[in-house]
């Protein structure tokens, strides 16, 4: 009974755990997300959304409206001592719905530009979030590289004392001298890639100093197997679902066209004869209706219908790339969430005790100043990596997000739609 208990308890506190840290990274951090929607509503890619969609959407209540308009014919007329005077209205008459097939045309193609708004969205938070991601690791890459300077300083100036001592050769001392110079070397170029990071955040409007640091990824949840019902909500593939539906409301649109809309004219007058002032009042009614003979516009139904075809196959070409990125998108971030579970766990990534060991043995003179140097070098080089790696994960975190059409919920962009 006991164990049964203790069971339970284990598997409720796991249970608990797992929603915590699925909680913990159901949202990007706050500091994160307002940053993001902050830059997202100053950049000028969001005025030019919404401009797109404002057009698409008075499109619509164009195409809604009734195709023709009225006509309202005066005319006066003398011959002779006769005189004419008549009033007429002349409306074309849509019989055939072209109204309605280019109203829903126009409903396709607003669907099209929500479509590939939110993409555009979507994208611009992406290329945020790399830039941020990228101005993250390269500012740890540099607070690595001043580590690396200021042991490599420390070293050549033990060097010297050493060599003042007899204790090592000249030629150590040199060796320790070119290692701080290389360091450095080094140091100017992680700078330049830190600024260079950070223009590009600034180019997106990102500011480094209120979008916070790197969240925790312990939170970061394992890699799950995304299900089919998301890939139809991904902006692709509404864009090319849209293409396809506005394609074939084009098909209606030209088939409508091919139907000749007569014209009704409808009018009334006055005749006065010479000088006795007889009056006759008159009143007509007279249709028309185009002849589709020379041209009867049989090719722009080929060509819609075409048109349509071409786009149910880009349908199925971007559901066969979705899909084969989603799959990508989840064995990329496993493999990567592996291998920084790996990196975090493993001793030798503990930077600062390995450097303080290695910096003991070399002055007691258990290592020689060839092993330490070439270990010390490992063991910056590891950090480095390390800043490499955690960024390489939260940008495949991204892309699994992406895939799973959750990354604008992640980053709360959701909202601003």
């Amino acid at each position: 009974m006991f164990r049964s208990s203790a069971a339970l308890a284990a598997a409720l506190c796991l249970a608990v755990a797992a929603r915590d840290v699925h909680s913990a990274s159901a949202t990007a951090p706050e500091t994160l997300r307002a940053a993001l929607q902050s830059a997202w509503q100053k950049h000028p890619n969001q005025r030019a959304v919404q401009a797109q969609l404002a057009a698409a959407q008075a499109r619509l209540e164009a195409a809604a409206k009734p195709l023709y308009n009225p006509e309202l014919e005066l005319s006066r007329s003398g011959e002779g001592p006769d005189r004419t005077s008549s009033a007429g209205v002349a409306l074309t008459l849509d019989l055939s719905g072209k109204r309605y097939a280019r109203r829903d045309a126009a409903a396709a193609k607003l669907s099209l530009s929500e479509a590939q708004a939110q993409l555009q969205r979507r994208d611009f938070a992406r290329r945020w979030f790399d830039a941020w991601i990228d101005w993250n690791a390269s500012d740890r890459r540099v607070k690595t590289g001043e580590r690396r300077v200021a042991s490599m300083t420390r070293f050549a100036d033990l060097a010297v004392k050493q060599f003042d001592a007899d204790d090592i050769s000249g030629l150590d001392r040199d060796v320790a001298a070119l290692a701080r110079d290389e360091a450095e070397a080094a140091q100017s170029v992680l700078v330049a890639e830190r600024a260079e990071a950070e223009s590009r955040l600034r180019a997106l409007g990102g500011e480094p100093a209120t979008a916070g640091e790197l969240p925790d990824s312990s939170a970061l949840p394992a890699a799950e197997p995304l299900g089919e019902e998301s890939l139809q909500q991904l902006p692709e593939w509404l864009i090319a679902e849209a293409v396809r539906g506005a394609a074939e409301r084009e098909i209606v649109v030209a088939e409508r066209n091919r139907i000749a809309d007569p014209t009704v004219n409808v009018g009334g007058g006055r005749i006065r004869y010479g000088e006795n002032g007889l009056k006759d009042d008159v009143f007509g009614v007279s249709v028309s209706i185009p002849l589709f003979l020379r041209n009867d516009h049989r090719a722009e139904v080929v060509a819609a219908r075409a048109d349509a075809e071409a786009s149910a196959a880009e349908t199925e070409r971007v559901a066969m790339e979705l899909s084969a990125q989603r799959r990508k998108a989840v064995d990329s971030y496993a493999a990567t969430l592996a291998a920084w579970r790996s990196w975090k766990s493993s001793r030798g990534t503990e930077i600062e005790r390995r450097a303080q060991l290695l910096e003991k043995s070399w002055r007691e003179g258990e290592l020689s100043t060839t092993d330490y140097l070439l270990q010390i070098k490992q063991t910056l080089d590891t950090a480095l990596a390390g800043a490499e790696l955690e960024a390489r994960l939260w940008r495949n975190y991204a892309d699994y997000l992406v895939a799973g059409n959750r990354f604008e919920r992640w980053v709360g962009l959701e909202s601003t739609r």
